[in-house]
């Protein structure tokens, strides 16, 4: 029994046993145990809670074999897809057997079906939504990149099988990505928190300083020292990296700085393209009595910009063992105290956001955010205003939940709320969070959970074709109503009322529900009359926020 798999397994058994209200419902516990390995890998792919991970589940008939499909935001005119297909052994835990080649195969060729716009496929009510809202951003000129996660409890495809993936890299370009992610991968991940001891060595000369009670190395390392130190170590060095690995084809400056190392005319220049890496640590330590070529002992290193450039030097070596590029990079080393946390706080968010891509946890310790966290516990509901906070449960806060919430209900912009989503904690942040007290907060999130729930599990059988997209729209309406009956403007919700509305919002629930639906209806039929409308048409007019106008106050 391979230890891992065995690690996994025993996770899985636990989330079955818990009654995960996302898993198939039946008495299939194979069936709920393929499910659940599909959400812990998406979980950890994606750097999500399991039950967000959830949402993206599209398991079942005609799904094209696709059992997870996650839709990225667009930036640059661009926008990542990751398709996951999941093969999960439930009666062998060896860890041996191979992801199967026409998985492989099959995964590849659906990418082709799915993202053409112009071809038919009959899909089930989970998929088709996501894929025509997928089509609707390819007809609107936005350009895909996707990577198929291929997620088994054993090990990769065997030999034979690459020639799909470089059939795939032939008719694909840098369009399309297989990765292969299983039992080792997810343990990995839930390990890399564990400290980084490690030593570097130098080249050439170095300046260190003394600096208001703090260390400063400055000094230039080879890509090979670089490649080695993430062989070793892996993404622990990057958990107060805020930018997630992205890869080589899913990101331009990536692809630059891949380029640069495999040209000979370029790679000895590397040094003056590239803006380095910047690394904290609690103590580093160099034999002073050297002129150059430091080797510097590193406790507790942590790089907290250049991880991208750090990854990005590690695959392209990997993938190019022949070259051996005469390059380097400069590398900024501050040695810290632990007392000097909010500074490190500071730091990794000014380095980093020129170019923002997640910063939750960047901001989690602004004033804002603190304030929240203090006026909701009071209230009776726990704030996690960081990824790794802990805690879990009905009356748990995310901070990510909460700007959705917000931004839809009380900033009234529901179209930036569900596709602008890595905008929450960059340009919009202000626009959410200023002003903004822990009773409005709890109210915005008790009306949009009440309507993810009525989306995800509804009451009725029969709902209309928009209903998929529509969430953050009625979300919107029934914050109005609820506010408008009891008279109140979303300025006065505070501590003092908010159970009195929590108590009406409860007892009206369904019935401002079914009035936020007219309301929609009637908003699409002022935009499109009484013709027919596409699914790709109605992911195109809730993206774009078409419909504001009509349901303006």
């Amino acid at each position: 029994m391979n230890i891992n798999a065995s690690i996994i397994d025993q996770q899985i058994t636990h989330i079955v046993a818990s009654d995960a209200a996302w898993l198939p419902r039946g008495s299939d516990v194979n069936k709920k145990k393929s499910a659940a390995f599909a959400v812990l890998c998406m979980a950890h792919c994606l750097d999500m809670p399991l039950d967000e991970a959830a949402e993206w589940l599209t398991d079942g008939g005609n799904d094209a074999g696709v059992d997870g499909l996650h839709i990225g935001d667009v930036d640059d005119g661009e926008f990542s897809i990751s398709l996951f297909q999941s093969k999960y052994k439930v009666k062998s835990l060896d860890g041996t057997a191979h992801f199967p080649e026409n998985g492989l195969e099959k995964a590849i060729n659906t990418v082709q079906v799915l993202f053409d716009p112009y071809r038919h496929v009959e899909l089930n009510d989970l998929i088709k939504p996501k894929i025509e809202e997928i089509r609707s951003l390819i007809r609107d000129g936005h350009i895909p990149r996707v990577r198929v996660v291929l997620c088994n409890n054993g090990a990769p495809w065997a030999a034979q099988a690459d020639a799909h993936v470089q059939q795939a890299a032939l008719n694909y370009g840098d369009k399309l990505t297989c990765i292969h992610f299983n039992h080792d991968s997810i343990v990995h991940i839930q390990q890399r928190s564990k400290q980084v001891d490690a030593a570097l060595t130098l080249n050439g000369k170095a300046l260190v300083e003394d600096m208001n009670y703090m260390r400063v190395l400055v000094g230039r390392v080879s890509v090979q020292e670089v490649s080695r130190l993430f062989n070793e170590h892996g993404d622990r060095l990057l958990e107060r990296n805020i930018r997630r690995y992205l890869g080589l084809h899913s990101n331009r400056v990536n692809s630059a700085i891949h380029q640069t190392l495999i040209e000979p005319s370029k790679s000895d220049k590397f040094y003056f393209y590239n803006n380095g890496i910047t690394v904290v640590c609690d103590k580093f330590d160099y034999n002073a009595f050297q002129q150059s070529d430091y080797q510097v002992q590193l406790k507790n290193m942590q790089i907290i910009n250049g991880g991208q450039t750090c990854k990005t030097i590690q695959q392209t070596l990997a993938d190019n063992p022949s070259i051996a590029p005469m390059a380097y990079v400069m590398i900024r080393v501050y040695q810290l105290a632990e007392s000097e946390s909010d500074f490190v706080h500071d730091m990794t968010y000014a380095t980093n956001s020129q170019n923002p891509v997640d910063l939750r946890d960047l901001r989690s310790n602004d004033a804002w955010q603190k304030q929240l966290e203090l006026g909701m516990r009071d209230l009776g509901y726990p704030y996690k205003r960081q990824r790794d906070a802990t805690g879990s449960g009905s009356s748990v806060i995310t901070s990510t939940v909460l700007a959705e919430a917000v931004l839809a209900i009380w900033r009234q912009r529901p179209h930036q709320a569900k596709y602008r989503r890595k905008e929450h904690f960059g340009k919009l942040y202000a626009d959410i969070f200023k002003d903004l007290n822990a009773a409005q907060a709890v109210l915005a999130v008790t009306i949009f959970r009440m309507v993810e729930t009525e989306r995800k599990r509804p009451t009725s059988t029969t709902q209309p074709m928009f209903f998929p997209y529509a969430s953050h729209y009625i979300a919107m309406l029934i914050g109005r109503q609820l506010l408008a009956d009891q008279r109140i403007e979303p300025s006065h919700v505070s501590h003092r009322n908010v159970e009195q509305l929590l108590e009406a919002f409860d007892a009206q629930s369904q019935g401002y529900h079914a009035q936020a639906m007219a309301q929609l209806k009637e908003a699409l039929r002022q935009c499109y009359g009484d013709r027919a409308v596409s699914l790709q048409q109605l992911a195109a007019t809730f993206r774009r926020g078409d419909l504001l106008e009509m349901l303006a106050v």
